[in-house]
């Protein structure tokens, strides 16, 4: 697991990690790839919500609006976090979580 610090704009509407040496938004990215496992707010890590919820659709036992909810989650965890978790070890950069 590696450690992606969050960089936030004056707004605070712009956050970008640092992935394969090229900035990208958080919001955009992040939140849709089966790398992050979650979000280091001050000296907590929090699962992405997305992670799990996205688990449970595919077994069948969670319906598709709590997918949705579970994204909301995670933009506040980031508007509130410091860094994302990521297992993305061999550099691949971002890749989607929806994969079919």
């Amino acid at each position: 697991m590696k450690t992606l610090e969050i960089k936030k704009d004056e707004t605070g509407n712009k956050n970008t990690v640092k992935c394969r040496n090229e900035e990208i938004s958080v919001y955009s990215h992040c939140a849709y790839c089966k790398f992050c496992e979650g979000v280091i707010v001050n000296k907590r890590t929090v699962k992405a919500p997305q992670k799990s919820k996205m688990e449970g659709i595919q077994k069948g036992i969670a319906p598709d609006e709590e997918l949705m909810t579970a994204h909301m989650m995670f933009m506040t965890l980031v508007r509130d976090g410091n860094a994302i978790v990521c297992s993305d070890e061999k550099g691949m950069g971002f890749t989607t979580l929806y994969s079919y």
